[in-house]
């Protein structure tokens, strides 16, 4: 409860030290382990995983996990994309895995300006399109950082978007609605969760970007609702896929891999997507 009430930052973030696997051992994927240094001089770890040498390169994807465990942990999301012509920075944040310091906001933002710079400096993302993907926090962060930084906006050829939540706080006090314990305290409990910098608040500046947001229709975490209003606050270009299966898991299912990849061929004249106004408002009793 005391720490609840702290209403610190560092209740969006739980990091687990160390690296379990690599991509090497748990993929068979060409790895390299990277070291970047944020602007207060903290050690951040990431692995830039190569496109694999018979296939021609079609762009970056700078990947952005979500609150829990390390970059490890989130690996399934983007290991495939080598094999399929695009080079992948995966970042940890800082207190996780490997990097140093302890994550908290706003200090978190200067990791993911430190992968940009990293970026800018590597001779084989020259002239590449850049794609950022981000996965529930990760999202979060990747929203409000481009609201800020709209040079880094410019250079992205699009931003996906997968089971991100809208608003820290609402995504709290759904959680704290589902526990028996936590039910009567659900309102006072979530506002010690700063929602300041939520994905919602940042979209609208989100401007001149192709976006395609993902969201799973079965999340229990992060409810449908969270895509469906990130959609509708959107500028376009915009496209929304609601997927099946648990929160954050969409690259697991063949289907959303592919139809990502006939996405970043043409993310501003993609229209394989059926418009949000066919799906059923979630919010609405049907």
């Amino acid at each position: 409860m005391a720490l609840l009430l702290s209403a610190c930052s560092s209740l969006l973030f739980y990091p687990v030290p160390g690296q379990p696997i690599t991509p090497g051992k748990a993929f068979g994927v060409d790895y390299r382990d990277i070291y970047l240094t944020a602007e207060d001089g903290t050690r951040l770890h990431a692995w830039w995983l190569p496109v694999k040498r018979r296939h021609a390169t079609k762009g970056t994807v700078l990947f952005l996990h979500g609150n829990g465990g390390n970059l490890a942990w989130h690996l399934a999301g983007a290991y495939w994309l080598p094999e399929q012509g695009y080079q992948v920075l995966l970042l940890d944040y800082r207190g996780y895995g490997l990097s140093s310091g302890e994550p908290g906001l706003p200090a978190i933002y200067q990791d993911v300006a430190a992968a940009f710079a990293w970026l800018e400096r590597r001779p084989e993302a020259q002239g590449q399109p850049l794609t950022l993907l981000g996965q529930s926090l990760g999202g979060a962060l990747a929203l409000h950082y481009l609201a800020e930084h709209p040079e880094q906006r410019e250079k992205l050829h699009a931003l996906v978007l997968d089971g991100v939540p809208a608003s820290y706080r609402e995504v709290a006090r759904y959680l704290l609605s589902t526990g028996w314990l936590t039910w009567a305290l659900q309102v006072p409990l979530s506002w010690a969760v700063p929602d300041d910098d939520s994905a919602i608040r940042a979209m609208p500046q989100v401007t001149g970007v192709p976006m395609l947001i993902y969201h799973s229709i079965d999340d229990d975490l992060v409810p449908l609702t969270n895509g469906v209003r990130l959609y509708q606050a959107a500028p376009p270009p915009r496209v929304f896929q609601p997927t099946r299966g648990g929160h954050a898991q969409t690259f697991a299912g063949s289907a959303w891999r592919e139809l990502l990849l006939r996405y970043l061929d043409d993310p501003r004249g993609f229209t394989g997507l059926r418009p949000v106004v066919e799906l059923p408002d979630p919010r609405r009793p049907r």
